[in-house]
C-alpha cells in the first residue's frame, strides 16, 4: 500500500490511468510519496460517531433552551467551522461536544456577566448528512451517506462491488486534510489475504476502483470474434 501526498488537487482519472502502467508513483510535479503507511485522519473524524454518543458536528441543528429566559431559547445551526453564534455571548465551540457539554459551556459564558445561575439544555434536532463517494469500476458508483468510519472493503461493497473490468490491485482513497490532498493506493486482494489492515474510509473521502486495460482489450477481441466457430487462442506478448 502506498500513500501519495499532493499539495494541489490531483485528477482521479489521470491517476488511475497512471496506475495501469509500471511507471514510478509520485513522479509528477508537486506529488511525492509520503513517508507513511497510513492515511492521515480527517479534521472532523472525531465527531463522526455512533448515534448513541451524539457528538455535535458541523451543520447540525441544535435546540438550545435557557430556562426562564424565553428570548434566549432558539434553534441554532452549527457552522462549517464547528461553532454556533449565541445571543449575548457570541461564538461558542460546538463541534466535538455532546449537547450536555455545549449546555455547560453556554451556562459558563452566560453566568460570567449576563444571566444569574443560567439553566441551559441543548439537543440535536437535525443531523447533517455526511457523504462519501465511490467511483471507477464498481457496479453502482455514486455518493452515499456515512454516519461513521467504514472500511475500504465495506465502501466498495456499498458501491455494489467491483465490476468485471476492475483492477483490484489499484484501489484509491482520496482524502483532503488541511491544505494537502492524500491518495492511498491499496490492493483489495492484499487486504483480503490479511497482508495489511482494511483501511478506514471517512466522510468526504473518494474511493476509486481502477480499470484493467487488459480485460477491456480482451473483451473487445471477444466481441469482434463472437461469430467464430472454432476455438480462439490468444497470444499476448510478455513484457520483461
Amino acid at each position: 500500500m502506498r500513500i501519495i501526498r499532493n499539495s494541489a488537487v490531483v485528477s482521479a482519472a489521470a491517476l488511475l490511468a497512471a496506475c495501469g502502467t509500471p511507471a514510478p508513483v509520485g513522479g509528477a510535479p508537486g506529488v511525492s510519496v509520503a513517508q507513511s503507511t497510513a492515511m492521515p485522519i480527517p479534521e472532523f473524524a472525531d465527531v463522526v460517531v455512533d448515534a448513541q454518543t451524539q457528538l455535535i458536528r458541523p451543520l447540525d441543528v441544535i435546540q438550545v433552551d435557557v430556562f426562564g429566559v424565553a428570548d434566549l431559547s432558539r434553534e441554532v445551526q452549527v457552522g462549517s467551522d464547528g461553532t454556533i453564534d449565541f445571543p449575548l455571548i457570541g461564538s461558542v465551540e460546538a463541534m466535538g461536544r455532546t449537547p450536555q457539554q455545549l449546555s455547560f459551556a453556554i451556562e459558563q459564558r452566560l453566568s460570567d456577566s449576563f444571566v444569574r445561575d443560567p439553566d441551559v439544555t441543548s439537543r440535536i434536532i437535525d443531523r447533517a448528512t455526511t457523504l462519501f463517494t465511490v467511483g471507477g469500476e464498481v457496479t453502482r458508483p455514486g455518493r452515499f451517506p456515512i454516519e461513521g468510519p467504514i472500511t475500504l472493503m465495506e465502501a466498495v461493497a456499498i458501491g455494489g462491488g467491483v465490476d468485471e473490468f476492475a483492477d483490484e490491485e489499484e484501489v484509491l482513497i482520496f482524502r483532503t486534510v488541511g491544505d494537502e490532498r492524500y491518495i492511498g493506493v491499496y490492493n483489495l486482494e492484499g487486504i483480503q489475504r490479511g497482508n495489511y489492515a482494511d483501511p478506514l474510509v471517512y466522510p468526504s473521502d473518494i474511493v476509486m476502483v481502477g480499470d484493467s486495460p487488459g480485460l477491456r482489450r480482451l473483451q473487445r477481441i471477444l466481441e469482434v470474434t463472437a461469430a467464430v466457430t472454432s476455438p480462439l487462442i490468444l497470444v499476448e506478448r510478455v513484457l520483461r
